[in-house]
């Protein structure tokens, strides 16, 4: 027997971000782990720009490939993982990693875009202060095998 699925349902209650912009790149669907994520509320988020999240000096990169996907109806990001730094309401920077969706009209021209967004602020931190420590291990190495 087959079941309809609640695609609001399922969008809400996704433990990953869900957000949808249009083609100018304002969010038309943000659930509740984008606000868990982000800090700001759906309501904040609904009809703002992507710049809401978007570190200002990503925005012009963030842009020409936003574009370029909207223009070519490509994209990378549908099967690898896209890591880039973001913006929590409150300032402090974020690492996300994120796939995209093309949504596409009747025509196939794209609409607009879904990401499926994951916090990593913690494993980047942690995967930094990894690099750190290794340099450091081997700058050590380096200057007993020197004496």
């Amino acid at each position: 027997m087959s079941q309809s699925v609640d695609y609001a349902q399922l969008v809400a209650r996704a433990g990953d971000g869900i957000v949808v912009s249009d083609p100018q790149g304002v969010i038309t669907v943000w659930n509740h782990a984008a606000e868990r994520i982000f800090g700001f509320s759906e309501a904040e988020a609904l009809g703002q720009s992507l710049d809401l999240i978007t570190p200002e000096r990503h925005r012009q990169h963030h842009w020409a490939g936003y574009d370029k996907t909207m223009r070519t109806g490509e994209t990378r990001y549908g099967a690898d993982v896209l890591r880039v730094p973001a913006l929590h309401k409150d300032g402090r920077p974020l690492s996300i990693a994120f796939t995209v969706g093309l949504m596409l009209g009747p025509d196939n021209t794209v609409t607009g875009i879904t990401a499926v967004i994951r916090d990593e602020t913690q494993k980047w931190n942690e995967e930094r202060q990894m690099r750190r420590r290794l340099a450091e291990l081997e700058a050590q190495a380096a200057q007993t095998v020197a004496t």
